[in-house]
């Protein structure tokens, strides 16, 4: 099983933690990956977008001329498409982008990104944040002591107000639930830090043995 150290918020260690082989010891999987992180940005997108068509667009329906005789072109409606002000042709629609993956692939990728950032060097555990305040030099403090310059996830069980408060305006810090979790937030951050309560929740939801 492999050990990670867990350490307070002065950068001590105060103990160590054996986490699950199911979890943190995946081979690295970048085709899984892959597909995990293409199915998470898929599903992020609104799928908003619209464009009027000639039904949507204001305007008469009259018929601007006879349709024979002028010597000009036959129209129909001044809200054709051939018209400056008239509707789109083909233009985006509102649609689903979402995408589908089954569970256990999802779980699959976490589990192989998880791993490849322990091997990296890269996990880090707490003992857990029970900040006095909600300063934000409060947090960056701890930040230094630690050296997490870049790019830094956080996952608590339930985050703290404090916690949040003091983290929210550093740039690249983000925190999250255990359950939250995904293995893009995972690739994205150069630091994944949990505490000992988060990453035991973690591990017992990816269905690691303890």
């Amino acid at each position: 099983m492999p050990t990670v150290d867990v350490k307070n918020l002065s950068n001590e260690k105060v103990g160590e933690l054996e986490l699950s082989d199911d979890v943190f010891g995946v081979e690295l999987n970048e085709s899984l990956i892959y597909y995990a992180v293409n199915n998470y940005l898929t599903n992020q997108r609104q799928g908003t977008v619209q464009t009027k068509t000639r039904g949507n667009t204001s305007g008469s329906g009259k018929k601007l001329w006879k349709q024979k005789g002028t010597g000009r072109a036959r129209i129909a409606s001044l809200r054709s498409p051939l018209w400056k002000g008239g509707g789109n042709v083909h233009g985006p629609q509102p649609r689903d982008w979402s995408t589908k993956m089954p569970t256990k692939m999802k779980r699959g990728a976490l589990k192989s990104a998880l791993s490849e950032r322990l091997r990296e060097g890269n996990v880090v555990v707490v003992d857990g944040f029970g900040l006095e305040n909600h300063k934000t030099k409060t947090f960056v403090a701890i930040a230094k002591s630690f050296g997490w310059d870049n790019k830094t996830l956080i996952v608590e069980t339930s985050p703290e107000s404090n916690l949040i408060l003091s983290s929210r305006n550093v740039p690249g810090v983000k925190v999250a639930s255990n359950v939250n979790v995904n293995v893009y937030d995972v690739l994205y951050h150069d630091k994944i830090v949990f505490t000992k309560d988060a990453i035991s929740a973690l591990q017992e939801r990816l269905g690691g043995k303890q």
